[in-house]
């Protein structure tokens, strides 16, 4: 199969290591599985709320306290 430079450019920078060419291939194509979640999930920062990321600009009320 023949790609463009560009093309191969971009799918070559969503290659993982260790993961052949035909690997990130299939999964880019091959829709967002449950395992690509749980490894992107791994580089999130699941310690940061709302508030720190706006800078205090958004705030959220508790259900309940109202």
């Amino acid at each position: 199969m023949r790609v463009s430079e560009d093309l191969y450019a971009r799918v070559k920078s969503e290659n993982r290591e260790g993961e052949t060419l035909a690997e990130t291939l299939d999964r880019l194509v091959g829709g967002y599985s449950l395992t690509d979640f749980a490894d992107d999930a791994t580089e999130l920062d699941l310690e940061v709320s709302v508030e720190d990321v706006t800078d205090g600009s958004v705030s959220a009320t508790p259900p309940g306290s109202e």
